[in-house]
């Protein structure tokens, strides 16, 4: 291998699955492949539903074998969990799952101490009732936190099995909403307000710090030959994959999508206003100082649920019979927290078609085509929104994540928004990964210089907007009467 090209591998862990994925990565190149993806299955236990944390470890290690020898390690994941530390550093118990059922009812006793239009100012981050903030106050009168040393959200308990060294990704932690995206440091007097020692939080760590080595034992396990350092990527998932997002430009928004979609755009500044809170808008910290201002959209979990139910029928033959399925014939609320449960996803969808005096879609074409159509209204509805409020014109979408390879939705996205969308790359947050790793060795340069290196390297494919415009207002008018 020229001495101008480096491995990395980055391991990425999604909602359903994580893969560790190996760039190579030269000052022209960049080339991803698949090392190893394994499940993530979430266990319902008496006490809720928890991460199989040691299942992923356990994969992250087959990963990092089946990787052979590379550079640098990085770790993202979704964001807000956490496990919990003892003072001789062992976990105490699996992490609890976002969609466990504690935090019901929680933010409402989080509110009566700070009002949520002032927990917005402060922090900037959406409401979503999951928040590590809400966790946190969930699980105040427990057990394991009183015993608690430390606690590390999931990327930075990953790493620090692996080297020993323990830290905190600013990234992932400007979502537990404790962060002051002002000043991307903690908002201690919040935290004193609210109880929450900010203590247990490791040291805040920068993308592209250097997070340690791996430990002999690791090594020893996946036949590595140190030293291997671990780098700090943007371990919010989405944070690298925003960073992957091959844009030319500024006037950009972008859509981020899986299993949610996450649809906003990349600031210099956040937006804290009372308008920007009323609409659900969060501020994330980004790469580089910048802010990632969007709305988390329910995503393909719709689908993924209903395929599900379905007993896994062949995807690409249902979205071509959605295809042909009319258009707008009715549509949900893909933002609405009612279907944030798993489990009997195609009768909810239903149901809240019928609630609002819509065709009910009966076929399984029919259903399919009802959950696209609401994700590419509720991403119209996101980025135009997003430009209000943040004085921000956009001239192109661009689509990342697994949902660049669902043509139908890519196109109805850009139909719904009236702007072309540029669709990939699939892997971005893998890629965001890796070209964090790959710069902080030396090898890129600026966050411009990352986009120009994806855009002539990676495939992608560009829509342009079709159909009637009219169409997607009137449905849109019909889903805010309902």
């Amino acid at each position: 291998m020229s001495e101008h090209v480096k491995s990395f591998a980055a391991v990425d862990l999604g909602a359903s699955s994580g893969r560790v994925m190996v760039g190579r990565v030269g000052p022209e190149s960049l080339e991803l492949t698949e090392a190893h993806r394994f499940p993530n299955r979430p266990v319902r236990v008496p006490e809720g539903l928890r991460w199989d944390i040691l299942s992923l470890y356990a994969g992250v290690l087959d990963g990092l074998r089946a990787a052979g020898q590379v550079d640098s390690v990085g770790i993202d994941s979704w964001a807000v969990d956490y496990g919990l530390l003892d003072a001789d550093g062992a976990l105490l118990g699996n992490p609890v799952h976002y969609r466990d059922a504690r935090t019901e009812g929680v933010a409402e006793k989080v509110w009566a101490t700070v009002p949520a239009a002032e927990l917005y100012a402060a922090t900037g981050l959406q409401y979503a009732p999951f928040n590590t903030l809400y966790q946190l106050t969930a699980a105040r009168s427990t057990a394991q936190l009183a015993a608690a040393e430390r606690l590390l959200l999931v990327p930075d308990l990953l790493a620090y099995w692996l080297t020993g060294e323990a830290g905190t990704e600013i990234t992932n932690a400007s979502t537990t909403q404790l962060i002051d995206p002002r000043t991307r440091d903690w908002s201690h007097d919040l935290a004193d307000r609210l109880g929450i020692d900010l203590t247990l939080f490791a040291p805040l760590r920068q993308p592209g710090d250097p997070a340690g080595l791996l430990l002999p034992r690791v090594l020893e396990e996946t036949g590595l030959r140190g030293p291997v350092p671990v780098t700090t990527v943007g371990s919010h998932d989405t944070a690298s994959a925003v960073a992957a997002v091959p844009a030319a430009g500024q006037r950009f928004a972008y859509i981020c999508t899986g299993t949610w979609s996450l649809a906003g755009l990349e600031l210099e500044r956040p937006v804290l206003t009372e308008a920007s809170r009323a609409a659900n808008f969060t501020n994330e910290l980004g790469l580089d100082g910048t802010v990632r201002y969007l709305r988390n959209i329910m995503g393909l979990w719709l689908l993924q649920e209903c395929v599900r139910e379905w007993g896994q029928p062949d995807l690409g033959a249902l979205l071509r019979a959605a295809a042909e399925v009319p258009a707008l014939r009715s549509v949900v609320d893909a933002g609405n927290a009612t279907f944030l449960a798993p489990g009997r996803m195609p009768d909810r969808i239903t149901d809240a078609c019928r609630e609002s005096g819509q065709p009910v879609p009966e076929s399984r074409a029919e259903i399919t085509r009802c959950i696209l159509d609401s994700l590419a209204l509720a991403h119209r509805r996101a980025i135009r929104e997003a430009e209000a409020l943040a004085d921000h014109p956009v001239d192109v979408v661009h689509i990342v994540g697994g949902g660049t390879r669902n043509e139908l939705l890519c196109q109805l996205t850009a139909d719904a928004c009236g702007l072309p969308v540029v669709a990939g790359p699939a892997e971005a947050a893998a890629l965001g990964n890796v070209l964090v790793q790959a710069r902080a060795h030396g090898l890129v340069g600026d966050r411009t210089s990352m986009r120009r290196l994806l855009a002539r390297t990676q495939p992608l494919r560009r829509y342009e907007p079709r159909g009637d415009a009219a169409a997607w207002r009137a449905a849109q008018d019909r889903l805010t009467r309902g």
